[in-house]
């Protein structure tokens, strides 16, 4: 009769068995994690721009940062779609102030995860859709308002809500920009946009405040971006 496997040889079997799924159960996350981020991203671009083309459409002009009182173009654009929370200006993502008197967002960091996002250019609007996905509106009209961006308005989608994470930009947190010649939504990164250098705005070293705002275009385009994210 042919003899079994030892108590030693199936130790052994389960626990090369271990070491590879330890090597390759991370990456297959990762990989999962990163086809859900880039779907969700596909679907956000199409609604909030299905949103915007019914808004120009209604209004009988285009969108721009000028066709709006301050801080109120959130308010006719959540008009087109299925809203489950309203959070007025920017109740639903809350925050402190840091050591450099810079109200910065606790719920999200930059593309490389180094440091969390300031509240900029999500305080002129927050809604929630019943799909899960967190709206975060600037339109830059405000007075006082300086520096890159001004004279712009911006969309940003958490396209799996805040309360998953990674909760980070150019993972699961995109920034688009309507252009103010066209009315047209375009991913930020793109040529045109104010956000335009990945080495500054889409990149594993950089420390930028904004790292990550420019890196929706580069996702919608390249392929392999979400299988490398940080």
């Amino acid at each position: 009769m042919k003899a079994g496997f030892t108590l030693a040889e199936v130790l052994i079997t389960l626990g090369i068995i271990g070491i590879v799924a330890a090597m390759t159960l991370p990456a297959l996350i990762n990989k999962t994690a990163g086809a859900q981020y880039k779907s969700g991203l596909q679907k956000s671009y199409s609604v909030l721009t299905q949103a915007l083309q019914r808004l120009n459409a209604d209004q009988g002009f285009i969108a721009t940062r000028d066709s709006y009182g301050n801080r109120t173009f959130a308010s006719y654009y959540k008009k087109y779609f299925n809203v489950l929370k309203d959070c007025s200006l920017e109740t639903c993502i809350g925050g402190t102030v840091d050591e450099n008197n810079t109200f910065i967002i606790n719920t999200y960091t930059t593309y490389s995860k180094s440091r969390k996002v300031s509240s900029r250019f999500f305080d002129d609007g927050q809604f929630i859709l019943t799909d899960g996905m967190v709206l975060l509106i600037e339109d830059n009209t405000a007075s006082g308002e300086s520096g890159s961006g001004v004279g712009s308005m911006f969309i940003t989608v958490d396209v799996n809500g805040y309360k998953k994470k990674p909760n980070a930009w150019g993972h699961d947190l995109f920034t688009f920009q309507i252009m103010n010649d066209s009315g047209k939504l375009i991913p930020m990164g793109a040529d045109g946009t104010v956000f335009t250098d990945l080495n500054t705005y889409c990149s594993s070293t950089s420390t930028n405040a904004q790292n990550g705002i420019a890196c929706t275009y580069k996702a919608l385009t390249d392929k392999n971006y979400f299988n490398n994210l940080p």
